[in-house]
């Protein structure tokens, strides 16, 4: 059985951490304005590294925020392809996770 008011406060915070990650990343990236060309090559390539960790961190918001969503439709833990109950070691896992185990392996269509 799934506790629905502590995953919503799981995913909730989850979220809000994120959100935290995106600013700190945001604000080393506008900080980053050497005019040596060493120093500018070593913050070109941790610019690299912490756009990605953004693009991470946006995608993981973007499932987040639909998990969040099915549980105000009261869909959280019901697989979005195949119709089927989520486990619930599977959302202890993935809690934003809208495939059940086999629809997120490709077994069902």
């Amino acid at each position: 059985m799934i506790d629905i008011e502590s995953r919503k406060a799981q995913l909730t915070t989850r979220l809000r951490d994120l959100e935290a990650r995106l600013r700190a990343i945001g604000a080393e990236l506008e900080s980053h304005q050497s005019r040596d060309w060493e120093d500018l090559a070593t913050e070109r390539e941790e610019d690299e590294v912490l756009e990605t960790m953004g693009l991470t961190a946006r995608q993981e918001m973007r499932r987040i925020a639909a998990a969040l969503d099915r549980i105000e439709t009261g869909d959280y833990g019901v697989c979005v392809r195949c119709g089927r109950a989520i486990a619930p070691e599977r959302l202890d896992l993935l809690p934003d996770t809208p495939f059940c185990r086999d629809c997120a392996a490709g077994g069902r269509t």
